[in-house]
């Protein structure tokens, strides 16, 4: 990708201004380059790639503060983004979930299910036997999801008379996707939906342990807990595209080009994308048409201006909110995007921390969550205004799979703490020094127990709370989806009613990024969708 010198664009006006370079971004941007447009990538941060780029935490050591590639990349989507060119791999091994207990044994889910079942055998016969089973409805109810993600949300009011040719068509495909699951599916399906994800797993399993590492995969960045309503159907988001019974991270980079945003920003530099860093944009608009970006002093007109920033960054910040209507106003300050995950990156001066669990094992997720109610009692304090003392952890170790993360022989550990809300109102003063150190300690001692002897490998340590997210990556609450899953801000509710099919109330603006609909954990789909969109 070609990089203004000087932090300054190299024309005065450019077809399309994409506001945000994460995964999505990059792909609106590639796709619309590709079409002969002249495209501008606008990144209010250091590093292009958002939360998905590598960045330097400490000497030596490298990592993602949210990789692109633990979500489920579209192998059709790469495919057709050429992406392999420049070294990015579609294929997905999916790796391990792995239930690291104090003192007990490791259960390991895989896509080997006669595998998994002999691992929760060890703490349920009856679970293990229920696992088959389980885990076939899973991957069916998944696919119905994934075939709603990669698609056009249906809006189901154009805001006149009904529904639109367009809606309709799309609304009959859903429904008749939904029947061919068959009678049982089909109810499962809208039972699952509006369920807590607790009762989902309550009415298969008895393992505490093997409840509770599923629970876990539903509530990433979700201000939620497991007893909490629509948690089943986030359950079902984070696993689509994944193999049978395979529920942790999807694919790690294995080497310096295999990284998606390093694929896409290679493939958006063939292509001719500009990009400027270190700019914040404003959205110019004349006569309810968006028409410039100014880069703070300097403007640029641009034909559409696709934005992938959260909606209250997107419409409260990024232009005058007066330009919009003030229910639709109304409607975005309602938006909930309560950043809770902090994440904490560590340098490690081996692995000999990680020796109990098998190779296979080191290399996938690790979560610490003993029970159902275990969770549920961490994400109580973020209710409450106050961080858990005992966070649920999902823990990787990208360096085992990428050995350019860090020095020969070190490696790079990747910490999700949930539950560390933005709004720390039950602490004096909120997050200050003090607070982020008492989390920090809280995070290792809870490491410790997990990996034995794990603090004295440590060299090197960075922590990032949801403001510091927020400070750093323009993340309003440091929500690292720009919104939260629930089921009121999904489908066509995504980010608001009124801003569906990733179109505004203002002419040429254009949205895309997690916000957007299919939402996180599905990277890239949403740029593909608002390409599609921008005439």
């Amino acid at each position: 990708m070609t990089q203004a010198s000087a932090g300054l664009p190299e024309k005065q006006e450019y077809d399309a201004v994409v506001l945000g370079s994460g995964p999505s971004e990059l792909t609106c941007a590639l796709l619309l380059a590709r079409r002969g447009r002249s495209v501008l990538v606008v990144e209010r941060g250091r590093a292009l790639g958002g939360p998905a780029a590598l960045r330097e935490f400490a000497p030596g050591f490298r990592a993602a503060l949210a990789p692109a590639e633990a979500g489920h990349v579209s192998r059709r989507l790469v495919t057709s983004l050429g992406l392999g060119e420049h070294g990015f791999s579609p294929e997905a091994r999916h790796w391990p979930l792995v239930g690291v207990g104090e003192g007990s044994p490791p259960l390991v889910l895989s896509g080997d299910l006669a595998a998994s079942q002999g691992s929760i055998a060890a703490v349920s016969k009856r679970d293990a036997e229920q696992w088959v089973s389980f885990a076939t409805q899973m991957e069916r109810l998944a696919a119905f999801m994934e075939a709603l993600a990669t698609r056009d949300a249906v809006v189901l009011t154009n805001g006149q008379d009904g529904l639109g040719a367009r809606d309709l068509l799309s609304l009959a495909g859903h429904g008749l996707r939904l029947r061919s699951l068959g009678k049982a599916d089909m109810i499962e399906m809208l039972r699952v939906l509006p369920m807590a994800v607790a009762d989902v797993l309550e009415d298969r399993f008895e393992s505490e342990r093997l409840k509770a590492m599923l629970a876990v995969t539903a509530l990433a960045n979700l201000f939620q807990g497991p007893r909490s309503g629509g948690t089943g159907a986030t359950l079902l988001h984070h696993h689509m595209g994944q193999a049978r019974g395979a529920f942790g991270n999807r694919r790690f980079p294995t080497g310096e080009r295999d990284h998606l945003v390093a694929a896409l920003l290679a493939a958006c530099k063939k292509a001719g994308v500009e990009s400027v860093l270190g700019r914040k944009p404003k959205v110019a608009v004349e006569s309810g048409r968006a028409v410039a970006v100014d880069l703070g002093g300097h403007s640029v007109k641009a034909r559409a201006v696709i934005s992938g920033a959260d909606p209250k960054r997107a419409f409260l910040e990024d232009l005058d909110p007066w330009h919009l209507a003030p229910e639709f106003v109304r409607a975005v300050t309602h938006v909930k995007l309560r950043g809770v995950r902090a994440v904490l990156l560590l340098g490690l001066d081996d692995e000999s921390a990680l020796a109990t669990l098998a190779p296979e094992c080191r290399k996938g997720t690790m979560v610490s969550a003993a029970s159902i109610n275990e969770v549920e009692r961490a994400y109580d304090h973020a209710k409450h205004g106050d961080f858990s003392k005992a966070p649920v952890l999902e823990v990787t170790v990208p360096s085992l799979h990428d050995a350019s993360l860090a020095a020969s022989g070190k490696h790079v550990m990747h910490v999700a703490a949930q539950f560390a809300p933005f709004s720390l109102r039950a602490r004096e003063g909120g997050w200050t020094d003090e607070t982020k150190g008492e989390l920090k300690i809280a995070i290792l001692r809870r490491l410790e127990a997990m990996f034995p002897g794990l603090g004295a490998g440590i060299t090197a340590s960075r922590l990032y709370t949801p403001p510091d997210l927020e400070a750093e990556l323009g993340l309003t609450e440091g929500h690292l989806y720009g919104g939260e899953m629930t089921l009121d801000q999904l489908f066509f509710m995504r980010p608001v009613a009124g801003a569906a099919h990733h179109e505004t109330p203002i002419a040429g603006y254009y949205l895309t990024g997690d916000a957007t609909h299919p939402g996180g954990g599905v990277p890239c789909r949403a740029g593909q969708l608002a390409a599609d969109r921008v005439p």
